[in-house]
């Protein structure tokens, strides 16, 4: 059977359990797996009726919601490709994406988002609704997905594109199935093994590729998934969700981070007293350097403060925090396993079908991101380059044979990570290749340690930029609301850490944070670092005039 009839049975099996939620307003709109599958099949029908022939492309563009979910496995299940399609992107990007792949359909959640689209594409597709495609009856009581072979493109999910056109990733059946296989497999240890369902709660955008593998895992397990509807309310809804996992991004464990920071350092006296002294018996312990009274202080933290922490961030059931899309400062891990909160990383590309690597519940090592996954190979090549090869590695880019032949190369997908490993097979992520920067001294720097030790300093910071690629010296964007010496203090800091050719010489504070309307972030939240250099090229070369000058 396909991974999507293995979903179709277990959505039968759990017919009158509750599999799939929005939250709204603090208010659960739920459908049981009966009621899932009977809105696939309305969809399937919808799709039918349309003529399309297996290997047809089918764009999806809307937010997270319960039709959503129909709607995608719907496509899949008719032998179609679905392309999903992020709602909060630019429409003239969404358009460069369309016209590369040529979905024979476009589905969008609403008139809005349809407009977007045909106004900046008076020649698109056809176009329909959610209300089209559910506005109608189904007759057919079948849950068989289309026959599907393992080799049978299923997916096609575009790259955010750090420097340039995203393109397009064809993900098969056989990789799906395989990494469906390997999540639940994690999940189960993270579990125990335990009997019902798992209770997961889910904010991240379904088109990107963690995010909707996290999704199609929940279903197959038959687990209660509840998704944030209102990313304003995040907070509020994975307490009303208290889940017993969800799959995170560094951005939010920061934040939260902070939040719990500035709420205690508010709240001051004696709960503030015993956490400070906590938190730096903790440091202390990590370090290897504890003192005398320390281990009073974290058993009264663990007694009267840390246990409100974790009720009043997440609820009471949460087993671990999942986290992805980008290296997790290992500060804030250790924080969070302070708090009793176990957080396991993931490392993996779209490429990759999400996942090349998941901590082992069992065995976390902070600063990692775990072992391989079950039936994958990694391995360094030049320069500590991460190559991969398993079931997981996609066949190829949609319509892009030069670059697909860049990154496939015998046997093996060249992910441009720079990486290192254990003895243990326990993966640490440096940075990335195309990131490097190799000032006029030679030396090859990857920025992202640094940036991320920056922002830790300096915790009014949004964004850093490290740049000085041909220049003598490094120089940094910073954003947020970070005064001139607070930010000079912090480079201070950071660079009495550094040898000289990776410390900070100088530095631009930009009122305006990066973000993906101003074109400066990709769609997942990732450095737009070529468009920000530009945007920037005024203010950076200042930054080495006024130091020459010096």
């Amino acid at each position: 059977m396909s991974f999507l009839d293995d979903i179709f049975e277990k959505l039968e099996a759990s017919k009158d359990l509750v599999v799939l939620e929005e939250i709204r307003d603090g208010r659960f709109l739920s459908v049981t797996g009966r009621e899932l599958l009977d809105l696939v099949a309305k969809a399937r029908a919808f799709l039918a009726s349309r003529r399309l022939t297996k290997g047809d492309r089918c764009g999806l563009l809307a937010p997270n919601s319960i039709r959503w979910v129909a709607i995608d496995l719907a496509i899949m299940a008719e032998g179609l490709i679905v392309v999903p399609l992020y709602s909060r992107q630019a429409p003239e990007e969404l358009v460069e994406v369309m016209k590369d792949c040529a979905p024979s359909l476009l589905i969008c959640a609403d008139d809005e988002l349809r407009k977007g689209i045909v106004s900046h594409w008076p020649g698109a597709p056809p176009q329909c609704l959610f209300e089209d495609v559910f506005g109608g009856n189904s007759s057919s009581s079948s849950v068989k997905a289309a026959a599907t072979a393992d080799a049978d493109p299923v997916a096609l999910i575009y790259t955010s594109g750090t420097s340039g056109m995203a393109k397009g990733v064809i993900l098969t059946a056989g990789n799906i199935g395989h990494m469906l296989g390997c999540a639940s497999a994690r999940l189960d240890l993270l579990m125990n093994n335990r009997p019902g369902q798992d209770r997961v709660f889910h904010y991240l955008p379904l088109t990107f590729a963690g995010s909707w593998i996290l999704m199609l895992t929940s279903l197959l397990r038959g687990s209660r998934l509840a998704l944030n509807t209102d990313l304003s309310k995040i907070a509020v809804d994975m307490r009303t969700a208290s889940p017993d996992y969800f799959l995170n991004v560094p951005q939010l464990l920061e934040r939260m981070r902070k939040a719990v920071d500035e709420q205690i350092w508010k709240t001051g006296g004696v709960v503030l007293n015993i956490y400070s002294r906590a938190k730096s018996a903790w440091v202390r312990k990590q370090e290897a350097k504890a003192e005398r009274g320390d281990g009073f202080w974290l058993g009264l933290a663990n007694w009267l403060v840390f246990p409100t922490i974790r009720k009043k961030m997440i609820g009471n059931n949460l087993k671990a925090l999942i986290c992805g899309s980008a290296p997790l400062n290992i500060e804030t891990q250790l924080y969070f396993m302070m708090l009793g909160i176990p957080v396991l990383q993931a490392y993996g590309l779209t490429e990759t079908t999400a996942l090349c690597t998941l901590d082992d519940p069992r065995d976390v090592e902070p600063g990692r991101v775990g072992p391989a996954i079950t039936g994958v190979e990694m391995k360094l090549g030049v320069n500590d380059e991460v190559l991969v090869r398993g079931p997981n590695i996609f066949p190829g880019y949609w319509n892009r044979p030069d670059e697909t032949a860049k990154v496939l190369r015998d046997g093996w997908f060249h992910t441009g990570d720079q990486a290192e490993a254990d003895a243990k097979g326990n993966w640490k992520i440096i940075g990335r290749l195309k990131n490097l920067i190799i000032p006029a001294s030679g030396h090859n720097i990857a920025p992202e340690p640094i940036e991320d030790t920056i922002l830790h300093v300096l915790p009014t910071a949004q964004q850093v930029v490290v740049i000085g690629n041909g220049r003598s010296y490094l120089t940094a964007i910073i954003t947020g609301d970070v005064p001139g010496e607070s930010a000079q203090a912090a480079l201070d800091k950071v660079n009495a850490e550094l040898p000289h050719y990776k410390q900070i010489r100088a530095f631009h504070l930009a009122a305006e944070v990066f973000s993906i309307e101003n074109g400066l972030l990709t769609a997942n939240g990732k450095l737009k670092r070529d468009q920000i250099a530009e945007r920037y090229k005024t203010e950076i070369e200042e930054l080495y005039r006024v130091k020459r000058a010096s």
